[in-house]
């Protein structure tokens, strides 16, 4: 897999995992992150994975922040602080109001513990976005590593059960609340998320179930 530094040079979208990508991309600012949203091939790459994903709609093109420090406070603007909180938090359980969040973060920690996977509370939340997109990024990789067909068929229905249960039940929330809000480049990195995420169901959705040898 190739580096993110990488990302937006030609043809490197194709071997990235769109899950990882999308975790850096929504992760706390970074130096890292900053210089990835400054590279000048960036647009276009941008257009094309538009396009890959099927969004709707015609490209809306890639406005950039004019220097680190409005790109960190845009972030935090909008995504960690805000009176009585931020107006698009990344946590599932401030989306979520049919379940107490208690009841939202041990269900996350539950499908962690599947891969004997433990959360860095010092970094995000269970339920926040970018452990999410981690942990998919986790099965993803087991997923297309192992060639047991009942292992693969065991880790698709993972991933599916988690996109249903999980990212796909709150995520369509952040990106309406999100297109409302007036800033560079987050509105539309999360309408291609989102289309990213729904591709993915559709596909773990419909993987074979494995062959099974006759007795």
């Amino acid at each position: 897999m190739e580096s993110l530094s990488d990302v937006g040079a030609d043809g490197a979208w194709k071997q990235i995992d769109l899950y990882r990508l999308f975790a850096f991309a929504f992760g706390m600012p970074s130096s890292e992150c900053f210089a990835w949203l400054q590279r000048p091939e960036l647009p276009a790459w941008l257009a094309q994975l538009w396009d890959k994903l099927g969004c709707e709609g015609a490209f809306p093109g890639v406005t950039t922040f004019p220097d680190y420090e409005d790109y960190e406070s845009t972030y935090l603007a909008i995504f960690e602080v805000g009176v009585p909180g931020p107006p698009v938090p990344l946590q599932e359980s401030a989306h979520d109001d049919a379940n107490p969040a208690p009841q939202t973060l041990l269900e996350n920690i539950s499908f962690y513990d599947v891969l004997g996977l433990r959360v860095d509370l010092t970094r995000y939340a269970p339920d926040h976005l970018v452990t999410q997109l981690e942990f998919l990024s986790a099965v993803r990789y087991l997923h297309e590593s192992t060639a047991d067909g009942d292992n693969r068929h065991q880790l698709a229905c993972l991933e599916r059960d988690f996109l249903e249960r999980h990212l796909l039940n709150w995520l369509r929330t952040v990106r309406t609340r999100l297109a409302c809000e007036d800033a560079p480049l987050f509105p539309m990195l999360m309408t291609m998320l989102v289309a990213f995420v729904q591709r993915r169901m559709q596909f773990v959705s419909t993987a074979r179930m494995p062959e099974v040898s006759p007795p």
